[in-house]
């Protein structure tokens, strides 16, 4: 063979390999969405309003970029070069750990402690917690909150070489609040290190079943009623870690479950999509009502209370819907929060009416407070009502809100200086306290 054909023949090799991904796409109808993706959609070229789509040739690229043929096994196979000879992750949301487990990116600082909750931050969470079980219990339901330890707090030995911090974390600061509020708090940290067995996946970022199991019962138990699940029986089964999934969205490794073979008696008020849906509500075998919030780490938790409860409400809604408990007359309400995510806290009212409180005296101060107003959908009669301090309050400082009508409310305290609250649509609204410098400060609010 010559010079000249061997090059043609490499440059043909070139572009045939080239055209594969596009031939993937043309031909095939591109790629299925992998690892939790969202892939861009086929673009239309006329606009909403009939015209031309002036952003088309920019949503076209993005298609191409996403839908293109063998995208799912090119990363898969980009991946496991760069996990196996380099030792890195090519997904910025999972970190490789040793033996072949994985670890969600979030947690790191809540490991390391590179970002810590402020003190301001950490009264907040706890305050606000003090105020929903207040609420509760004056609804006549019992409260209790916990939190879904990350996986690098239980299981560090199988860490990358991050140096863990020594100071106490978010969580473990949190409950300390909350034990001085009398906020019920239950603590898993504690429970899931007494077990001797692995609880947590290798390649996902939640619990397992037999895990959700003891979290279920330690649930009921703080909740006033008994319940065996952890004690099974239970039966391996396949499961797909999320983390190996956006890792290697063509990968065909399973981890292993621990299904709970015992069978759970509760059915579904409406039809769900899957353990993600946003509401989920049964009908169960067991005794009295529940309404729970949660995170992902509900998705295994909530069979087991579905069938411990008469009825049962499973919100992922955030702010936390506390007008759904009041309308469902729940005995229980439950708050889940993974670890990473305690932040949450303080970003969010809750959608219940602010607590009355004494007025107390307070030195006008100078400034104001610009005040934010709308419409309560969740809450009829209702609007919500926010703002922020123009300097920092004391750390330990709640936030009261005056009314014209002599009224005093007691406000969420939010990030950076933030306070919110639903007030009753016919209140004015006339000046904010709090304390600075341990005194009583009063600021007019322009709204």
């Amino acid at each position: 063979m010559g010079k000249k054909a061997a090059c043609a023949l490499f440059t043909a090799l070139i572009l045939l390999i080239c055209l594969i991904p596009w031939e993937g796409l043309f031909l095939r109808g591109g790629t299925a969405a992998g690892g939790r993706e969202n892939l861009a959609p086929l673009p239309s070229v006329r606009g909403r309003q009939g015209g031309l789509n002036a952003d088309y040739p920019a949503q076209l690229q993005r298609y191409a970029e996403d839908n293109h043929g063998f995208r799912r096994e090119m990363i898969t196979a980009w991946s496991e070069l760069n996990a196996r000879y380099l030792g890195t992750s090519i997904a910025e949301s999972v970190v490789l750990g040793r033996d072949g487990w994985l670890y969600f990116a979030d947690t790191l600082p809540d490991y390391a402690g590179t970002a810590p909750m402020t003190e301001r931050e950490l009264f907040s969470a706890a305050r606000n917690l003090a105020l929903v079980q207040e609420y509760c219990r004056s609804q006549g339901a019992e409260f209790l909150f916990t939190v879904a330890p990350n996986k690098s707090s239980l299981y560090p030995e199988h860490m990358p070489g991050i140096t863990a911090s020594s100071a106490p974390h978010d969580a473990e600061r949190l409950a300390a609040l909350l034990a001085e509020d009398g906020t019920a708090y239950l603590d898993l940290f504690a429970l899931f290190r007494e077990q001797g067995e692995t609880l947590y996946f290798r390649t996902d970022s939640h619990w397992n079943s037999r895990g959700a199991a003891l979290a279920a019962d330690a649930l009921n138990r703080a909740l006033g009623r008994e319940s065996g699940y952890s004690g099974g029986p239970f039966v391996p089964a396949d499961y797909r870690g999320d983390l190996y999934e956006m890792l290697y969205p063509a990968g065909e490794a399973l981890d292993t479950d621990q299904a709970y073979g015992g069978g759970l008696d509760f059915d579904y008020e409406a039809p769900i999509r899957s353990a993600e849906n946003l509401t989920i509500m049964t009908r169960g075998g067991g005794e009295g009502s529940l309404v729970m919030f949660r995170d992902s780490f509900g998705n295994l938790l909530y069979p087991y209370l579905a069938d411990s409860f008469e009825s049962a409400l499973f919100s992922r809604s955030m702010p936390l819907r506390l007008d759904l408990a009041a309308e469902r007359e729940a005995d229980c309400v439950a708050v889940e929060l993974v670890e990473r995510n305690l932040r949450y806290l303080v970003r969010n009212v809750p959608v219940m009416p602010a607590p009355r409180r004494q007025a107390v005296e307070s030195a006008r101060g100078e400034g104001y407070v610009p005040l934010a107003r709308e419409a309560a959908e969740d809450l009829p009669g209702f609007a919500l009502l926010s703002g922020t301090l123009p300097a920092p309050p004391d750390d330990r400082s709640p936030v009261l809100v005056n009314t014209a009508d002599g009224g005093c409310y007691e406000a969420f305290l939010l990030e950076d200086g933030g306070f919110g609250l639903y007030l009753p649509e016919e209140a004015e609204p006339e000046n904010a306290v709090f304390y600075r410098g341990g005194q009583a400060v009063r600021l007019p609010l322009v709204w």
